[in-house]
């Protein structure tokens, strides 16, 4: 879309060296909303103008009164006009009034109609950059590495987004609608008090306001620590929780509802003794800032009731000042809460922000092409040549692993438990770069160093069945289409019958639109395996990858998948990682692997003969099965 085209990009990796800053939170949010710089301008001035119409107001006011009081004769003061006749008098009520009190209502209605206005105009905006911001976010969580999503906290970090996301439209609600207008008002109000009457009005007036904003400020500094605290409690707690509901299986096979609940309601318990604190503070400020705004209001109406008495002001000046002191101090009455607010959306804002400037472990180089499948030259050969890796520079996984898998052809990794085989996998999709790619060491495709290609070029050539499988919480149609969004009923169905799980779902109730659960677990092992096949067959890859694909299979169900991948396997390349080796014996080339190294190589055949450490693997397990 336009829009999103043009607002800053969310691929510039730029972690702040300190926190940053409440103006560096609003220097960021900026462009996004200048994007849209004139509904900005529109609205800025519809503001100004519903502020001129509100100032107004209490002027027609006075205006209203003195003529009234001057027309029935009890006008006093500068202002007053002298006697007039009973008809003069009679015209005065019924005309000029009449005039004020429509040009009063006119006036009225256009703040409100100004007010209005500016809202609907500026809606597009606000609502615009906070799509746009949401949307970069969510774009830039699937770009992080997997490192980033192995050691998140999901609870927490939806909250955070979720908290930033809302910060956008408060922050511009509060400052915009709120602060902005009040200062304009707060200007408007002293300068007409400095010119029509004594200086002492805007001095009364400007260290109220002084002392009301430093008052406020101040207090609202110090209580930010516990609102600060009471949003991390809030997280932790809704973190926790999360948690325990995601492993609901696991708590509910050890008994633990009572350890979970507890766990819970400390977090629950810490957020409330927080949240008591926190409202203790906000009373004290509140109570301090209406001592000062009573200070304030009866000082200027004590002065202007004495320059009423002593004729040198008007009943209607009396009154405009009440009004502008009124039209002043409940917005300003307001001024802890939307100060405390802002604050709150700038931090919130700025954790959104910190999100979307996480570093990118692994990024498309500059100038990145898509991989090209060439059959004409290597096709899918992929490679590994020396490839060292570890998660943890203490505790190496790969060490110098070289091997190739032809074009076509099939090659096994077997080895032990934590020898490094589903790694290989992971690092053939790049989520994770090798660790010495200055020693030579690389995975190619074809010929093409994949850290050199597009990561969605690389990943949409290949597909995988992974061993641990998790759906989404949708229908059973939704998730085999994944494979390839847009596919049609007639292919996701082909392609359930190729993974023999077809019949399964066409004598459920709802057939394809069976809801699969959270995570799949309204499905069993073995049927959840069978839909994670189904939809890489509907992928259709040149590469493909089995990691265990068969592991949640009973033996009937395995054979007759067994054949079907091996089936689908004939031409495309294909890297199976496998505990069983049964599953393997018709592989081109089976690894096997120990501690990250390749220690045998060659056909089943071929290994068995070699009486090695796949033959004595193959001896245990045929003995564990007869």
């Amino acid at each position: 879309m336009r829009h999103l085209a043009n607002a800053p990009a969310a691929t510039t990796p730029s972690p702040p060296a300190a926190p940053r800053s409440d103006w560096g939170t609003l220097k960021r949010l900026f462009p996004y909303l200048w994007f849209y710089k004139w509904r900005v301008l529109i609205a800025l001035s519809l503001m100004v103008g519903a502020k001129l119409a509100n100032v107004g107001v209490p002027v027609l006011l006075k205006e209203l009164i003195d003529t009234m009081a001057a027309g029935m004769g009890l006008g006093t003061g500068a202002g007053a006009a002298g006697g007039v006749s009973a008809g003069q008098a009679a015209v005065l009520v019924a005309a000029v009034p009449a005039a004020l009190l429509l040009a009063y209502g006119a006036l009225r209605l256009s703040a409100t109609l100004c007010t209005e206005l500016r809202e609907l105009v500026f809606a597009k905006a606000t609502e615009g950059a906070s799509r746009t911001i949401s949307l970069q976010v969510f774009r830039h969580l699937h770009a992080l590495s997997l490192r980033f999503h192995l050691e998140r906290q999901t609870g927490g970090m939806t909250r955070d987004i979720e908290r930033g996301t809302r910060a956008v439209n408060s922050l511009i609600s509060y400052s915009l609608y709120s602060i902005i207008p009040t200062l304009i008002e707060v200007a408007l109000v002293l300068t007409l008090l400095a010119v029509k009457f004594d200086v002492w009005f805007a001095w009364i007036t400007i260290t109220a306001l002084v002392l009301y904003v430093t008052f406020t400020v101040t207090v609202t500094e110090w209580r930010t620590r516990f609102r600060r605290t009471m949003n991390e409690l809030d997280s932790a707690a809704h973190s926790r929780a999360i948690d325990s509901l995601l492993n609901y299986e696991t708590v509910k096979y050890f008994g633990n509802e009572e350890f979970e609940a507890r766990r819970y309601d400390e977090n629950l318990e810490k957020y409330r003794l927080a949240a008591i604190k926190s409202q203790s503070t906000l009373s004290m400020l509140n109570a301090g800032q209406q001592l000062i705004i009573a200070v304030a209001l009866v000082a200027m109406l004590w002065r202007a009731t004495q320059g009423v008495i002593d004729g040198r002001m008007t009943l209607g000046d009396l009154v405009m000042i009440n009004a502008f002191m009124i039209q002043l101090y409940i917005p300003l009455g307001f001024l802890g809460v939307i100060y405390r607010e802002i604050k709150q959306s700038l931090t919130d804002l700025d954790k959104m922000f910190t999100l979307l400037e996480k570093e990118r472990e692994v990024a498309d180089m500059p100038g990145a092409q898509p991989l090209v499948v060439d059959p004409a030259g290597l096709g899918a050969q992929v490679r590994f040549e020396n490839v060292r890796f570890a998660y943890d520079p203490s505790r190496p996984i790969l060490d110098g692993v070289s091997f190739e898998i032809p074009a076509g052809k099939t090659v096994a990794v077997v080895g032990a438990s934590g020898a490094g085989k589903s790694t290989l996998a992971r690092l053939l999709f790049r989520f994770y770069d090798v660790s010495n790619p200055k020693e030579g060491g690389r995975i190619t495709i074809g010929g093409q160093d994949i850290r050199k290609v597009t990561q969605a070029s690389l990943r949409k050539t290949i597909g995988i069945v992974p061993q641990d499988t998790v759906l989404f919480n949708d229908t059973v149609a939704y998730n085999i289409a994944y494979g390839q969004p847009g596919a049609t009923q007639q292919e996701v169905e082909a392609a359930a019958k190729a993974a023999h799980i077809h019949d399964f779902i066409a004598s459920t109730p709802k057939g394809y639109d069976t809801m699969v659960g959270e995570r799949g677990l309204k499905l069993s092992g073995g049927e959840k395996q069978r839909v994670a096949i189904a939809r890489t067959l509907l992928k259709n890859p040149p590469v493909l990858i089995f990691d265990e694909a068969t592991s949640a299979l009973d033996s009937a169900n395995e054979r007759a998948i067994q054949a079907e991948l091996h089936s689908v396997s004939q031409n495309k390349t294909t890297l199976v990682i496998a505990h069983r080796l049964s599953t393997v014996v018709d592989a081109h080339e089976i690894l096997v692997m120990e501690a990250g190294r390749i220690v045998e190589r060659g056909t089943h055949n071929d290994l068995l003969n070699q009486g090695g450490v796949y033959a004595r693997m193959w001896s245990l397990q045929q003995s564990a099965e007869s």
